[in-house]
């Protein structure tokens, strides 16, 4: 099995049938690419692509980044030969297959049995490449605790907001912000609790979807914010401006990510019997317990997934010698 703790702050996607694109996409930061036989390519495009795809991907220049090809949904006349032809040709060299638009756990389960198949047919290890579910209409939503529970191979759960939008006939013409009229809250705070609410019970990532404004930064950075401040391990990023932000906004601020292992830290001390074996103790001018632990071990394992060194150190108060008489 591949390390599915991997960090997916940044989700860059690349359609199938630019081989420029492809090229460039080796050299950006992004966590995650994700090659596109979907919505990116045109129909009379796609063959072309599924080759341009497997020679890229045998190529190599990807491997510190997670590779994944999105695959056309089940619906289609397109799912069964771009599977075949993409693990078949690359399997080796590949980390994920994205299925769009799932409505159901039975489409898992199908892809699943697909994956295994041209597993054990090519020689691969069973189960290795995983499966990445996109959540893209209303029937998809309902049916997601069961989506992210289909197959052990599942690793994220995925909010494609713009088909989503038409799913359930929202009255908005651009992707990612607020309709017209929705002046209190979020419109997409439902759906996005939902994804994640799914993705922690069976331990999947949770990943927002694209900000399809591309030039506008900061509208980039005020979306993925908020995904980010709910839990969301990530977001797709459509343009190389967008990659650095998802990996800033996705990742723990410094000092939080250093109070977080300074908690870890003062704790697993406090716990120990050089520490006197207590449930409770205070760091600074805060009480830490077994809850500040588990807050404390999801922001940490953040900065540690990021790459991130911490800026501080624990040190272990100085026991206290009784005084003569006392």
């Amino acid at each position: 099995m591949n390390d599915r703790n991997r960090p997916r702050r940044s989700n860059l996607a690349v359609p199938g049938s630019s081989v420029k694109m492809l090229e460039k996409a080796k050299g950006l930061a992004a966590d995650q690419v994700f090659m596109d036989l979907e919505d990116a390519v045109a129909p009379m495009a796609k063959a072309d692509a599924r080759k341009n795809i497997v020679a890229a991907l045998n190529e190599g220049g990807y491997e510190n980044k997670i590779r994944a090809v999105r695959v056309n949904d089940w619906t289609t006349e397109w799912t069964f030969t771009d599977v075949l032809e993409i693990v078949g040709g690359a399997g080796a060299n590949l980390d994920c297959i994205m299925l769009p638009k799932v409505q159901t756990a039975e489409q898992i389960v199908a892809l699943d049995l697909l994956l295994t198949q041209l597993e054990k047919s090519n020689g691969f290890e069973v189960g290795r490449i995983g499966i990445e579910a996109q959540i893209e209409n209303a029937m998809g939503l309902i049916n997601v605790d069961a989506i992210a529970a289909a197959s052990p191979r599942v690793e994220s759960i995925i909010f494609g907001p713009a088909d989503f939008m038409a799913s359930i006939n929202m009255k908005s013409l651009v992707v990612g912000e607020q309709p017209p009229g929705y002046d209190t809250g979020d419109a997409y705070h439902y759906i996005l609790m939902r994804i994640l609410m799914a993705a922690r019970a069976f331990d999947k990532h949770a990943i927002d979807g694209p900000y399809l404004a591309i030039k506008d930064l900061e509208g980039y950075r005020r979306v993925a914010g908020r995904s980010a401040a709910l839990g969301f391990d990530g977001k797709w990023v459509l343009h190389p401006d967008q990659i650095a932000a998802a990996n800033e906004i996705f990742s723990p601020r410094q000092e939080d990510y250093d109070e977080a292992e300074m908690i870890l830290d003062a704790y697993d001390y406090a716990t120990s019997s050089a520490g006197g074996a207590k449930g409770a103790v205070m760091l600074g001018d805060s009480m830490i317990d077994e809850a500040s632990r588990k807050m404390a071990l999801v922001v940490a394992a953040k900065g540690r997934a990021a790459g991130m060194n911490r800026t501080t150190t624990f040190t272990p108060p100085t026991p206290t010698t009784p005084k003569a008489g006392a």
